[in-house]
């Protein structure tokens, strides 16, 4: 079986759920901000909360189902790569920001700021040494600007409107061009009005390999869990529960994750039935790497673990605020899984 491919029945027998039917769409959880609120989709919510044991299960299986029969319907859930041309020895990369409206699940659209269309934006990948150069074209309504952060640049090219910039008015392109120094996981958003621009979207990571592989860790396969909260409602990736998208892994399979928190909150990450082995902090190794299974990220901070998948199942993988997670109609929000096959 591959990593990237599951059955559906082969899910429901590793979460030993099966025999579970699909008739409960109606129900699905809804995220927001901080706690799910009733809408007129949702009729049994009320019920739930005035004690009625029965639809409240009812509700809960129902988002379980909708997150094993949207398996492999969003590939681009955990990335799309943005694509460079080489010039003059540098990478160049072309990045647009845009007004958009975007959806966290289906039927749900939330006005949304992006780039290339894409909430989080294209991942920006490169190797240490390279010169890079990122074109930015503004075509929002609003002025902004590109921070590049954790990335060790000139002064100039930091991304602070009236500190090392003008602003990047709407129909105007910006230039930034550096070195890629620090080998890590990084980030690259807005930093003018950032509040709003980078919690509605304009978010992305940004990633150095090191020239010596050996530096890291090794591992199978990676992901990274980009994390918000505010101006899009609690989201990993762009998505909400039940429209994420759970890690597929064999047994004994090594991966590498990438947390990366954009949003205003903290969101400590709880993995069920196996230990994450931390790394790596703000995209430098730990000298002492240390094990727990939940780790606080808190804005701003990119956290490395590496997970040894020792135990097959389904695992479930969520923020332990509870409230960013489950509710009396079911699990939303900041909610996925570690699936690991035989």
């Amino acid at each position: 079986m591959s990593n990237q491919t599951l059955s559906r029945r082969h899910f429901l027998k590793l979460a030993g759920t099966a025999g579970v039917g699909v008739g409960l769409a109606a129900c699905s959880p809804q995220a927001s901000q901080v706690a799910p609120t009733a809408t007129p989709g949702m009729a049994m919510d009320t019920q739930a909360a005035n004690g009625n044991p029965d639809d409240m299960d009812a509700m809960h299986e129902a988002g379980v189902k909708i997150f094993l029969d949207g398996i492999g319907n969003n590939p681009a859930f955990w990335g799309t790569p943005l694509e460079y041309r080489l010039e003059d020895g540098f990478k160049i990369f072309e990045v647009t920001c845009q007004d958009v409206s975007w959806e966290i699940e289906p039927g749900k659209p939330v006005q949304a700021m992006s780039y290339n269309g894409l909430v989080p934006g294209p991942e920006i990948r490169v190797t240490e040494g390279d010169k890079v150069r990122v074109v930015v074209t503004n075509q929002m309504a609003q002025s902004t600007a590109v921070h590049f952060h954790g990335v060790l640049l000139p002064n100039n090219m930091d991304g602070v409107p009236f500190i090392t910039q003008p602003p990047i008015k709407t129909g105007e392109t910006f230039t930034y061009e550096f070195t890629a120094k620090n080998p890590g996981s990084h980030m690259y958003h807005s930093h003018h009005n950032a509040a709003e621009q980078v919690t509605k979207g304009l978010l992305a990571a940004f990633i150095i390999e090191p020239q010596d592989k050996a530096k890291d860790p090794a591992y199978d396969a990676e992901y990274s869990l980009i994390l918000n909260d505010s101006g899009m409602g609690l989201t990993i990736n762009g998505n909400s529960f039940p429209y994420t998208q759970p890690i597929l892994a064999r047994l004994g399979d090594k991966i590498r994750i990438r947390y990366m928190n954009e949003g205003l909150l903290i969101h400590p990450m709880h993995l069920h039935g196996i230990e994450q082995l931390v790394f790596a902090k703000d995209g430098w190794n730990l000298p002492q790497p240390y094990y727990c299974d939940t780790l606080n990220v808190a804005p701003g901070e990119r956290w490395d673990v590496i997970v040894d998948c020792h135990t097959a199942g389904a695992w479930a993988f969520h923020c332990h605020i509870l409230t960013h997670a489950e509710s009396a109609h079911g699990m939303f929000g900041m909610v996925t899984a570690l699936v690991i096959s035989e």
